[in-house]
């Protein structure tokens, strides 16, 4: 018999390079995981790794296993998912990860519907960047996690992750409080082309870039004077009329700050994608179905009340 857990290794080693990365994202000695890829092999008959520089690669067979790996992991995820149904309450624990904004705006409220609507549901929230989102959720460290689609990122039909849509929000121009921008209904971006600029980084989706492409789209390109780690600080740089900068309609700064978002017109709209993302076949766990549907309310009140 093919000890799964086994499987699972195999499929970090394989996704990290190397199995000194694959233990430390699994929290294990990379002499363990070392020793359950031998008894791995040894069970299979056949070598499934061999070394090349400072890594490894799959052999012929460990390619031919992987997909195997995928497909049998998922099936084991959906039958965990019925076991679940088959159990009385939802005692949790649900572990649900995302990055900045997502947990501000969607993941933090739908954790705070859970535990009035579920009192003996545990919620754990993990704030961290798509890419490491995506880490945890493949080394089974969390159950469900909120993401944006980012380069290099999990194609649709990957094997072993499920991704639903879950919200596609607009960017609105944030400017100073007093200045002649803030009064207008709506703008379009070249309206700004004459003002310094103040981009973000947060996370593993890149704002400047965004800012550059859509800036050069209506005819300018961007004086970026600025740059700043957080939402927070590009509140604050363009609250004390340093810049103006494009956020997603997720992303808050702090009360009382003098800013004004105003909306960008329909001609140079560009707004984010935001999805949910699961290990394939884990979907129909209740525990994970119920945090996708409230995740969807939140989502739902947030559009009705225009915010």
């Amino acid at each position: 018999m093919i000890d799964l857990r086994r499987l699972h290794m195999f499929r970090m080693v394989h996704q990290q390079g190397t199995v000194t990365a694959a233990a430390e994202a699994l929290c294990l000695t990379p002499s363990a995981v070392s020793h359950h890829m031998r008894e791995l092999a040894r069970e299979l008959k056949v070598p499934i790794l061999e070394p090349q520089g400072r890594g490894i690669r799959l052999t012929p067979a460990g390619r031919l296993l992987i997909g195997h790996a995928d497909a049998l992991l998922a099936r084991w995820e959906e039958a965990q998912a019925e076991l679940e149904s088959y159990r009385a309450g939802l005692a949790g624990p649900l572990r649900i990860a995302g990055f900045t904004t997502a947990i501000s705006g969607l993941i933090a409220p739908t954790a705070g519907r859970l535990r009035h609507s579920h009192p003996d549901l545990l919620v754990q929230v993990r704030e961290c960047d798509t890419a490491e989102s995506l880490d945890l959720l493949v080394a089974g460290e969390v159950d469900l996690a909120v993401v944006e689609p980012i380069e290099g990122g999990p194609q649709p039909a990957d094997a072993r992750l499920e991704q639903s849509p879950l919200l596609e929000e607009p960017y609105f121009l944030l400017v100073p409080a007093d200045h002649p921008l803030a009064r207008e209904v709506s703008i379009r971006l070249e309206d700004a082309a004459d003002e310094d600029w103040i981009v973000a980084d947060p996370g593993a989706c890149d704002h400047s870039q965004r800012v550059r492409v859509l800036c050069a789209a209506a005819g300018f390109s961007p004086r970026i004077v600025h740059a700043a780690a957080h939402w927070l600080a590009v509140w604050a740089l363009v609250g004390n009329g340093l810049g103006v900068s494009l956020i997603p309609r997720l992303a808050e700064g702090p009360a009382g700050q003098a800013v004004v978002r105003v909306p960008v017109s329909r001609e140079n709209m560009m707004t984010r994608r935001v999805l949910t993302c699961v290990r394939r076949g884990s979907r129909q766990n209740p525990l994970i179905d119920l945090g996708i549907r409230v995740l969807q309310e939140v989502v739902r009140d947030h559009q009705a009340m225009g915010g």
